[in-house]
């Protein structure tokens, strides 16, 4: 992808990419739907349903099985949000329209990565009235450590940037969008949790530990234990950049 060269017309052109991709998730149904899915499938498992995912079966009132359950719910979210991100573009003509124009491929995929992760915080801007409830319900209120409840919702937000990456990537790969959705479901669910899979086959200590630091899951889990380490930020902002990075590949070859 072209570096960014402080054009402003450059600037603009992310800017209008950007607000596209949020008028486009507020101006049908399915925006709708699918944040209102992330809602209602983490309320009844958190507070309804009885099993391993209920706070009030687990008898601490922290936030720690909402963190645990949303990279899973988020697992099939995102990559029903950004599925059409290329995908819809492809088919309608409309990609070569802006590949026609004589500006940087960042700009229209960074547009695009922001819009769709916006979008993507907006669904969880809602479960700070998870937090409140929890702060509420200890045998003292407010007894709940806040440090390590934004320290996991940093690395939510770390892990779902992955997602909308990995989720991008997959659209641009497809004019089909539910193609580019399974695509994305996969290579997420691989990264996720298919490292820490193969790493339990390993009878070698080291190679069993170095494999699974290679997925999202361990350093998504040491983050939303407390344990702020740069290394984990800078993973998932790699992991982030790759995708992105081969997204622009891939729409620059559509371009030639």
């Amino acid at each position: 992808m072209e570096p960014y060269g402080g054009n402003p017309c450059n600037a603009r052109f992310m800017i209008s990419v950007f607000r596209k991709e949020i008028a486009s998730f507020f101006s049908g149904p399915v925006g709708y739907l699918v944040s209102g899915s992330f809602l209602v499938l983490c309320g009844v498992f958190l507070w309804v349903f009885k099993g391993p995912f209920n706070i009030f079966e687990n008898g601490f009132a922290d936030l720690s099985l909402f963190f645990l359950l949303a990279p899973w719910v988020f697992l099939l979210l995102i990559p029903a949000l950004s599925m059409k991100t290329f995908s819809e573009e492809r088919k309608l003509g409309t990609l070569e329209l802006l590949l026609s124009k004589p500006l940087p491929l960042s700009h229209l995929v960074l547009g695009k990565f922001l819009g769709v992760l916006a979008l993507v915080l907006l669904c969880i801007l809602p479960t700070l009235l998870y937090v409140y409830t929890v702060w509420s319900l200890g045998s003292a209120p407010g007894n709940l450590d806040m440090g390590l409840v934004w320290g996991s919702y940093l690395g939510l937000i770390l892990l779902m940037a992955a997602y909308t990456a990995i989720g991008l990537f997959a659209s641009s790969l497809t004019e089909n969008q539910i193609v580019a959705f399974l695509l994305a479901l996969v290579i997420s669910f691989v990264m996720y949790f298919g490292f820490e899979n193969a790493a339990a086959l390993m009878r070698d200590g080291d190679s069993s530990l170095l494999i699974k630091t290679l997925g999202l899951k361990a350093h998504y889990e040491g983050i939303s234990k407390g344990v702020l380490d740069s290394r984990d930020a800078v993973y998932f902002l790699s992991i982030s950049a790759f995708f992105l990075f081969l997204t622009g590949l891939q729409i620059n070859t559509l371009r030639k």
